[in-house]
């Protein structure tokens, strides 16, 4: 089973990158995308959504009064703000009308996918259960505290702005690729951004996990080459 998704965001890179997010994982679809909250109301009106992706800052209408119409409409959608905004009253005020999740800009594929997958476990189990048990119900509840914690315990001995799966999955990429590679063929290669790659490329230098060396070779500017050590 495939759940749609509604994204609502008025930057066009940013609506880009959240559909490649969001399609890199095989349980979700793009039902829509829209510009603003009016452009949402509109396409829900008509059309169904399971899990709507919404940013605050839009023009015409916000994510936050976008959600309160949402709500009263009793459109059944989850929804997930995605938003440069880190002021806690808009935190509150959109958590205090069922957010189920809250990303704050810039962030990695790796907490996106987090954030669907709490959407996952949270329809696994809600679906075909007409009467919830006392355990289905704790774990329903606990599902979002739950995923927080692993993320937090996976990064704490890493340093700030590494995470570990991100880290994982750049070191698995060397262990299939043992060419030297540049930042711009890994960074697609993974889903995430150029300025991420070099971050975590430098940690992996510091700690001889890699090599690192320059190729003057490229008909134009030189450019940073890296290969498994």
């Amino acid at each position: 089973m495939s759940y749609s998704v509604l994204i609502v965001e008025d930057d066009p890179m940013v609506s880009m990158i959240n559909e490649q997010y969001v399609l890199k994982n095989s349980d979700f679809i793009i039902a829509g995308t829209c510009r603003n909250g009016k452009e949402a109301i509109e396409f829900l009106e008509t059309q169904t959504a399971d899990l709507i992706l919404l940013d605050v800052f839009m023009p015409v209408m916000n994510g936050t009064d976008t959600l309160k119409k949402i709500r009263e409409l009793n459109i059944s959608s989850e929804v997930i703000m995605i938003t440069a905004a880190n002021d806690i009253n808009t935190i509150e005020e959109t958590m205090h009308l069922g957010v189920l999740d809250y990303l704050i800009k810039p962030f990695a594929y790796e907490r996106f996918n987090i954030a669907l997958q709490k959407f996952i476990n949270k329809m696994q189990l809600m679906e075909g259960n007409e009467v919830l048990s006392q355990n289905s119900l704790d774990s329903l509840i606990a599902n979002n505290s739950q995923l927080s914690v692993i993320e937090v315990s996976n990064s704490l001995s890493l340093p700030k702005g590494i995470q570990k799966t991100t880290l994982e999955h750049i070191k698995q990429y060397f262990q299939q690729n043992k060419t030297w590679q540049t930042v711009d063929v890994i960074s697609e290669a993974l889903g995430i951004s150029v300025v991420t790659a070099r971050n975590y490329l430098n940690y992996l230098v510091k700690e001889k996990i890699i090599l690192e060396d320059i190729n003057y070779n490229t008909g134009g500017r030189p450019s940073m080459i890296y290969k498994k050590k």
